[in-house]
């Protein structure tokens, strides 16, 4: 069973607190977040496959009064596996990792990633040390997890199971600078002016 990717985003983020960081992976997971609408809090990399969350996990310990969602792809995921044993040895209490999983590659042509096959990313991140793993493919699943972002103080992962489309794009601003500044100043990290 899978989850329509514009579906499982607005279920994810329908309650989202304030506090709550996004830091989504390069492509398909930009343009979902974006379809809800921008938002200063949120930090897109447009082009660092393989280090959305490595980047989360240097936010959360930056910032510990605020919570951190990274939304990325299995093939990202894939490409950065290693990040999940740092992020379990850290254990940072207000990091979730959200990994949509369409068993696809879909920046190079929807060719099918590793998932489709033998990779497991729920028993990798179990195996790197992360307790709270979540396998979430219905829409009564996301919404039980949904509920866990608005509160959570331990380390979370999720595999969310969607479906193989390519939805309409919707591109935020590709602006580096104006990105990290915008950032930088809904997290807190500098003033707003």
């Amino acid at each position: 069973m899978s989850i329509e990717r514009r579906t499982a985003i607005a279920a994810l983020f329908a309650q989202r607190p304030d506090d709550l960081l996004i830091v989504t992976g390069l492509g398909s997971t930009t343009w979902d977040l974006a379809s809800l609408g921008d938002d200063d809090r949120n930090f897109y990399l447009w082009g660092a496959m393989g280090g959305a969350a490595m980047v989360g996990l240097g936010i959360a310990l930056a910032r510990p009064d605020k919570r951190v969602a990274v939304v990325t792809g299995d093939g990202e995921m894939l490409m950065g596996l290693g990040s999940l044993a740092t992020i379990a040895l850290k254990r940072p209490p207000n990091l979730a990792v959200i990994v949509f999983d369409n068993g696809r590659y879909g920046e190079t042509g929807m060719q099918e990633s590793h998932t489709a096959h033998a990779a497991d990313l729920v028993a990798a991140a179990r195996a790197c040390g992360i307790h709270n793993v979540f396998d979430v493919d219905s829409a009564s699943a996301i919404d039980a997890f949904a509920a866990h972002l608005t509160g959570f103080k331990e380390t979370l992962f999720a595999r969310i199971r969607i479906a193989a489309s390519d939805p309409p794009r919707v591109l935020p601003i590709r602006d580096g600078v104006a990105l990290k500044t915008r950032f930088r100043r809904a997290s807190g990290a500098v003033e707003a002016r």
